[in-house]
C-alpha cells in the first residue's frame, strides 16, 4: 500500500500541475534582464512541446498553410513574383559571361561523360577513369603545342631576317611589292600613319590585344577548372537535377534528363569524329603535295573544325596561305578542296552524323547553328545543335502529347 502511494505520489509529481504556458504567451511576457536566458529556454522547451517534435521530425510538424484566396496573400505573392523576376532578369544581364562560361564547362564535362561511363563499366573506380580522360586530353592539346610552338618560333625568326628585304623590294619598282606600292602608296601612308599619332594608336592596339588573349586565357582556365570538378562530380550533380521535378514526376524527370546528357555526349562524339576526319584529309592533303607542317596543320583543323560551320573554313584559309609558300596552284587547289570539304561535310557528313548520335535533321542541325551563333558566338555555335536536340526531346515527350490530348 505505502509502495504504491509512494509511486502513485511520484508519478503525480512529474505530471506538471495545470495548463501549459502557450510560446506566444511566453514570447509576450517580459522577464527580469537577469533571468533572460532562462525566459528563452522556456520559450525553446514550450515551442517542441506544443510543435510536436520528435526525432523523425525535428522541428515538429508543420503548422496550417495559409489562405492562399486572400487578397493581402495574392498581392504580396505578386509582388514578390515581379521583383524576383526582375532581379533574375537584371543577374542574368550582368553575369552573362560567367553564366555562358559555366554553361561551356557542363557542357564539356557531360561531353567527355561516356568515356568515363564506358571506363567505369570496366571496372575502373569512377576517380580513376576521370584521371585517365583528363590526362589523354591534356596529353593531346601538350603535343599540339609541342608541335606548334618551335614552327612559329622559326617563322618568327625567317620574318625578322625577311623584313629588310621586303622593305628593299617595297622600294623597288620592277618587284610585286613594289608596283603595289606604286600604287598604293604603303610606305607613305604608313609614314602618314606614324606622323600623326600611330605610334600612340599601334600601342593602344597592342595594349587591346594584350588584353584581350590575357581575357580569353583566363576564361579558359576557369572553363577547364570548373569542367574537371563537374565531370568528377557528375553523378551527385545529376542527382540534384533529379530532385527538381515533383515527387510524382520524378521517374519522368529521371529518364528525360539522362536522355537530354546522353545526347549531349553523342553531339561531342560526333563532333570529335567529324573533326578527325577534317584533320587527317588535311594531313593527306598536305603530304601528298609538299606542304610543310603537315601533321601540325591536321592537328590545327582538327581542333578548328570542332567550332561548327566556319571551324574548317578558318583551317583551310590558313592551309591555303602556307600553301603559297609552296606555289600559287597549290594554294588554289588547297582552298578549292577545302571548299568542295565543307560542302560535304555541312550537307552529307555532319547531317547523317548528327541524326544517328543527337536525333536532330540536317536543317534544324543548320539552322540551330546559326542561331546559336548570331545569339552567343563562337559558343553559341558549339553548344547550339546539344539545345536544339534537348528542345526536340522535350516538345516531343510533353508539348506534344499535351496538344493531342485537347
Amino acid at each position: 500500500m505505502t509502495g504504491g502511494n509512494g509511486e502513485d505520489d511520484q508519478g503525480a509529481a512529474s505530471e506538471p500541475e495545470g495548463p501549459q504556458p502557450d510560446v506566444s504567451d511566453l514570447i509576450a511576457s517580459e522577464a527580469p534582464r537577469r533571468k533572460a536566458q532562462d525566459a528563452v529556454d522556456d520559450i525553446h522547451a514550450a515551442a517542441k512541446l506544443e510543435a510536436g517534435a520528435s526525432a523523425e521530425h525535428g522541428f515538429g510538424q508543420p503548422g496550417q498553410p495559409f489562405d492562399r484566396d486572400s487578397p493581402f496573400f495574392v498581392g504580396v505573392v505578386g509582388a514578390l513574383g515581379v521583383l524576383v523576376a526582375v532581379a533574375l532578369a537584371w543577374l542574368v544581364v550582368e553575369m552573362g559571361e560567367v553564366l555562358v562560361l559555366l554553361g561551356l564547362a557542363l557542357f564539356i564535362a557531360v561531353g567527355l561523360d561516356p568515356a568515363v561511363h564506358w571506363l567505369h563499366h570496366r571496372r575502373l573506380p569512377r576517380w580513376v577513369a576521370v584521371c585517365v580522360v583528363l590526362l589523354a586530353t591534356l596529353a593531346l592539346f601538350v603535343g599540339f603545342v609541342a608541335l606548334a610552338v618551335p614552327v612559329l618560333v622559326t617563322q618568327a625568326n625567317v620574318l625578322a631576317h625577311q623584313i629588310p628585304h621586303y622593305l628593299h623590294s617595297l622600294n623597288n619598282r620592277r618587284t610585286t611589292l613594289g608596283k603595289l606600292n606604286r600604287r598604293y602608296h604603303i610606305v607613305s601612308r604608313l609614314q602618314q600613319l606614324i606622323d600623326k599619332g600611330g605610334t600612340s594608336t599601334l600601342a593602344h592596339g597592342v595594349l587591346g590585344v594584350g588584353k584581350a588573349v590575357f581575357d580569353v586565357v583566363a576564361a579558359a582556365i576557369v572553363v577547364i577548372i570548373i569542367s574537371v570538378y563537374l565531370l568528377a562530380d557528375l553523378p551527385r550533380v545529376k542527382r540534384g537535377l533529379y530532385r527538381l521535378a515533383p515527387h510524382s514526376r520524378r521517374p519522368r524527370m529521371v529518364l528525360l534528363t539522362d536522355e537530354i546528357l546522353a545526347r549531349v555526349g553523342g553531339y561531342v562524339l560526333g563532333n570529335l569524329l567529324t573533326s578527325f576526319i577534317a584533320g587527317l584529309g588535311t594531313w593527306a592533303w598536305a603530304e601528298i603535295f609538299g606542304i610543310p607542317y603537315a601533321l601540325l596543320l591536321g592537328l590545327l583543323v582538327a581542333l578548328l573544325d570542332l567550332i561548327p560551320v566556319v571551324g574548317s573554313t578558318i583551317g583551310g584559309v590558313i592551309v591555303a596561305l602556307i600553301a603559297l609558300t609552296v606555289s600559287p596552284t597549290i594554294a588554289i587547289a588547297t582552298f578549292a578542296f577545302y571548299l568542295v570539304y565543307r560542302f560535304l561535310e555541312d550537307y552529307l557528313l555532319t547531317p547523317r552524323i548528327m541524326a544517328r548520335t543527337v536525333d536532330v535533321p540536317g536543317v534544324l542541325t543548320v539552322i540551330a547553328t546559326l542561331i546559336g551563333g548570331t545569339l552567343l558566338g563562337i559558343i553559341g555555335a558549339l553548344i547550339a545543335i546539344p539545345v536544339a536536340a534537348a528542345i526536340k526531346l522535350l516538345i516531343e515527350e510533353l508539348a506534344i502529347p499535351t496538344l493531342d490530348r485537347t
